[in-house]
């Protein structure tokens, strides 16, 4: 007899819902908002945190930026920071966590940059180079992952990692 309580749902799908069940859980114990502020993943993260009812109580926005002046434009991400680091890069993720937490009611936020591929990676920046920007109660963190795959792949993991982060530096 099929399991009425997850319809057709995959082990990674489940996996996917617990995990952004225990981050509103976390959110929610904080009395903390979240916003998102994604490029290579699209919107992504915001998708999976809102895939989730009740997560008004704990989601305030998302913003994609995929473009270099979105970024500018809606997160305050100063060009010339841009245009001397590149958007692929440690500078321009933090200054976008930073801009989803100064344009938000939100005390937490996460911001994604990379290269999801196929085209577009370089020696320094390979495609699968992502660069993730934390931004929780006023302590604003960065880190860099290379994840292995196509496009699709590159844009999972990235989402799947940033809600992961979000749950260990919320504990």
């Amino acid at each position: 007899m099929p399991d009425t309580t997850t319809g057709s749902l995959s082990n990674k799908e489940l996996l996917a819902l617990e995990s952004i069940g225990l981050l509103a859980n976390l959110m929610l114990e904080n009395g903390f908002f979240l916003a998102t502020a994604e490029s290579c993943t699209g919107g992504m993260i915001a998708a999976a945190c809102t895939d989730l009812t009740g997560s008004s109580a704990w989601f305030d926005r998302g913003f994609v930026t995929y473009s270099n002046a979105a970024k500018t434009q809606m997160l305050g991400v100063n060009a010339a920071l841009i245009a001397q680091h590149g958007a692929v890069s440690e500078p321009v993720a933090r200054a976008m966590a930073f801009g989803a937490i100064r344009h938000s009611a939100a005390q937490v936020s996460v911001a994604v940059t990379g290269v999801a591929g196929p085209t577009g990676g370089s020696a320094a920046k390979p495609v699968g180079t992502v660069w993730f920007g934390f931004s929780v109660a006023g302590t604003l963190t960065s880190e860099r992952r290379l994840f292995a795959g196509d496009r699709a792949a590159v844009r999972l993991a990235t989402t799947h990692y940033a809600v992961q982060r979000l749950i260990q530096l919320l504990h």
